[in-house]
């Protein structure tokens, strides 16, 4: 890299980080700014965020002015996710049609013209590993889906992503190890099991690159209450058993990917759904040890938080991080986290972390008049990045739907017996 790039990349981070901190000062957080908030980012997700076909536009290259697919089925779904919420607080109708829109692009995802794969749905990549069918962005896209059919009854919401999650357990699933496999190729319908298109020049990679617990999104604990099947319940079960089993001391999940034992590097999101599988767990069975487990995710998260509330996006083991990239979805998924541990008892030590997150996303947004449309009402995110021979520096969608669940878990915590 030359001299210049670098002086480059350097003053950006610079400019992102004085940014940020211009905009994090101290807040209070009323239930009006929390709902301002709330219809805010509801209203760009119906109005920004999904397209015309209702799947979410996910990633917005700022230096393109222009929108770029990554994991459609897992970002609409957490679009929808974030929707449902959103309506369940305000009763705003149109947040509900726009997840119902959004829906509909979702369920239109099952695959009907290959009999080998009959019943899973196109869950592509769609980013650096092209038309992959990818097992988490088909679970983590369904916690929505499965949302929308609660507060809708319109079945097919909750029928394909069942359905899918019935293919993944006959194919993926590797009962020995309590682990499903991680991609399938759309053209053959082949589960890839010796090799992965994450790493294409590594050869002979061990299970631990082609498989993971894969909770993500809870989809066969979803899946038993939808369908009161005890076989799902205890593939759910099982399943948390291995995110249990695979849990390390500090309570991260280093030996899957996208965390990077090697570099010492977690990522900001992977760990935090682990540990919501486990309070799902907990909440199903009582099984202390998931709660437990899923504190020491907390805990390890709340170390990284920074004073004003800011998370970064590639933080490493010995306590530095990348500043060059904030992760307002972090900062609201830890929140997510840091709340479901207090309501069942044991998060009183967070009640601090959580304020900061609600204070840091609420003025981390993008005002409803700003100039660029496509940022106008949204929740703020960056992520730099090299690729194709240039920087990529993307404001995403995840950070307004992890925003509006965060927001409106807070709302409910804390002024739902005022509203109603």
């Amino acid at each position: 890299m030359s001299k210049f790039k670098q002086y480059s990349f350097r003053a950006l981070a610079l400019l992102i980080v004085a940014a940020q901190s211009l905009f994090a000062q101290e807040a209070t957080a009323p239930q009006a700014d929390i709902l301002q908030a709330i219809n805010a980012g509801a209203n760009y997700a119906a109005d920004v965020l999904l397209d015309e076909e209702g799947k979410s536009r996910c990633d917005y290259n700022v230096l393109q002015g222009k929108w770029y697919p990554y994991e459609p089925a897992w970002h609409t779904g957490q679009v929808i996710y974030g929707l449902v919420r959103a309506y369940q607080v305000t009763h705003d109708e149109k947040y509900l049609e726009a997840a119902k829109r959004a829906g509909d692009w979702w369920v239109g995802l099952e695959i009907k013209d290959n009999p080998k794969l009959a019943g899973m749905i196109y869950a592509a990549h769609d980013d650096y590993v092209d038309e992959y069918l990818i097992y988490s962005t088909l679970t983590d896209g369904s916690a929505g889906l499965f949302r929308l059919y609660g507060v809708t009854g319109d079945k097919r919401y909750a029928d394909v992503p069942t359905a899918a999650g019935y293919w993944t357990y006959e194919n993926m699933w590797i009962p020995e190890h309590r682990m499903f496999y991680n991609v399938v190729d759309p053209k053959t319908g082949e589960v890839i099991k010796n090799h992965s298109p994450f790493f294409p020049d590594l050869e002979n990679p061990g299970l631990n690159v082609v498989a993971r617990p894969n909770n993500e999104g809870s989809i066969h604990r979803d899946m038993y209450n939808y369908t009161g099947d005890e076989r799902n319940k205890e593939i759910f079960i099982e399943v948390c058993e291995g995110v249990l089993q695979t849990q390390d001391e500090d309570g991260l999940w280093m030996n899957f990917m996208p965390n990077s034992k090697e570099d010492a590097y977690f990522h900001p999101r992977f760990n935090l759904w682990y540990a919501e599988s486990l309070l799902d767990g907990y909440e199903l069975t009582g099984d202390q040890r998931y709660l437990d487990a899923a504190l020491k995710t907390g805990r390890l998260y709340a170390k990284f938080q920074k004073g004003d509330g800011t998370i970064y996006y590639r933080n490493y083991l010995s306590g530095k991080a990348n500043k060059n990239s904030i992760c307002g979805s972090a900062v609201s998924f830890a929140g997510i986290i840091w709340l479901r541990l207090l309501q069942n008892g044991v998060g009183a030590e967070f009640e601090e972390n959580i304020e900061k997150s609600v204070k840091w996303v609420l003025k981390n947004r993008y005002a409803s008049d700003h100039p660029d449309k496509n940022l106008a009402g949204g929740f703020f995110e960056v992520r730099t990045r090299r690729r194709h021979g240039g920087y990529w520096i993307s404001i995403r969608d995840i950070a307004t739907s992890f925003g509006l669940r965060f927001l409106s878990d807070y709302h409910d915590h804390v002024f739902a017996s005022t509203s109603n």
